[in-house]
């Protein structure tokens, strides 16, 4: 029995302990639609992706940074408290950390170029995206708490720098998180070859009818 969403047909993956040790006793795990494509194909997509999303990263930040280093030029920062001062070099140093991190697959990118191991700069690529996300949280938290430290006080600083430590963690880990554990529409499984490039690798990626590769 054929079934499509959006003018895509579900097939079944099977999970990753089926991958590792070859038990398919159980029934697969049915995904929402298939992409056939190569290895290379799926690194190529992926890399784009990542792409986009250090864009986006790297925009907020760049906004963030640039509104530090004008601080100092201002006739009120002579008057920050010793505690201010120190907020404000560890906020600079973070973004400044932050903005090496996510320019970092530029570099790795430069000196992997035609080596054909992009897999290499995916993997780097997305733990430079997950370090960013990481930094950009903290530098959110600790710039609004030294806004509100200079404006309204330090408990009010400290009271808008818990809450919006608790919201950063819960948009950037607990909706990720329910997110992934949403469970999908139940669908039967339905046989297909999926097909195979000249580089993609024998393992990690299955080929057997009935089943699709995992789509990161």
């Amino acid at each position: 029995m054929s079934h499509e969403i959006n003018g895509e047909r579900a097939y079944a993956e099977p999970s990753d302990d089926e991958r590792q040790n070859g038990h398919r006793g159980e029934a697969p795990r049915a995904v929402l639609y298939h992409r056939r494509e190569t290895y290379a194909e799926k690194l190529d997509r992926n890399w784009a992706e990542i792409l986009q999303e250090l864009r986006i990263l790297q925009t907020g930040l760049q906004l963030i940074a640039g509104f530090l280093l004008t601080l100092p030029f201002q006739n009120r920062f002579s008057s920050l408290d010793e505690y201010q001062r120190v907020l404000y070099l560890v906020m600079v140093i973070t973004a400044s950390t932050a903005l090496s991190v996510v320019l970092m697959p530029l570099s790795v990118h430069r000196r992997l170029f035609r080596r054909q191991v992009k897999n290499r700069l995916v993997a780097s690529g997305a733990w430079a995206a997950k370090a960013g996300l990481g930094l950009a949280a903290l530098l959110i938290v600790g710039t609004a708490s030294l806004i509100f430290d200079v404006v309204l006080g330090r408990w009010e600083g400290w009271v808008v720098g818990g809450c919006l430590a608790v919201l950063c963690s819960v948009m950037f880990l607990v909706v990720p998180a329910i997110v992934v554990r949403t469970p999908e529409p139940a669908l039967l499984p339905e046989p297909e070859s999926v097909r195979r490039g000249p580089d993609q690798p024998e393992d990690g990626v299955v080929i057997e009818a009935g089943t699709s590769p995992q789509d990161d």
